[in-house]
Formats: C-alpha cells, structure tokens, sequence
C-alpha cells in the first residue's frame, strides 16, 4: 500500500495543497498502475482450452457428418478477393435498386 501524504504548510491555499497532492499521487506512479489493471482479463487455463478446442472438433465433425448425409448444402469456398475487392451483387430484375 502506498500513502501520499501532504501538510498544508503556512499561508498555502487549499488548491495548491490539492495540487501538491496530486504531484505526490502521480509521482508514486499508483494511477498509472490502477489504470493498467483496469481491463485486465486472465488468460484461459490449460482446461478451458482444452475443453473449447474438443467443442471445436466436435461441432465440426457433426457438421461434416450432416453435409454428407445431406442434410445441410455445402458453403462454396470463397475465391480471390485481394485488396479493395467488392463483390459484384445484382437484384433481381424489377427489384428498386437501394442507394449506399
């Protein structure tokens, strides 16, 4: 724990005594800290991560088994596509056409 401590000293203002406050806090670098911590989030375990990955596999086996039976169409595989590319999507004739 750290105590940054100030005495008022003589004619000092009360704002200036705030201000040589708020020097020491900063100077003993604990807001820095508090704020780094702010958003701080633990890393999974080893467990976890074994039990998501496993989930994975199995989702995508099921998944795998349902387009060969049939049961699901098979997403086509997506085809070039470097920088700036748009895909090119028409309507259907007599559909209004939708400003961007």
């Amino acid at each position: 724990m750290i105590n940054a401590e100030v005495t008022k000293s003589g004619n000092e203002s009360a704002l200036s005594t705030i201000r040589k406050f708020s020097r020491r806090v900063q100077g003993t670098g604990l807001v820095r800290t508090v704020r780094s911590n702010r958003y701080f989030a633990r890393g999974a375990s080893k467990i976890v991560k074994k039990k998501r990955a496993l989930k994975l596999i199995k989702r995508r086996q099921e998944y795998s088994r349902l387009i060969k039976e049939g049961k699901i169409a098979e997403t086509p595989t997506r085809r070039g596509g470097g920088r700036g590319h748009q895909p090119q999507t028409r309507a259907p004739e007599g559909a209004p056409r939708m400003a961007h």
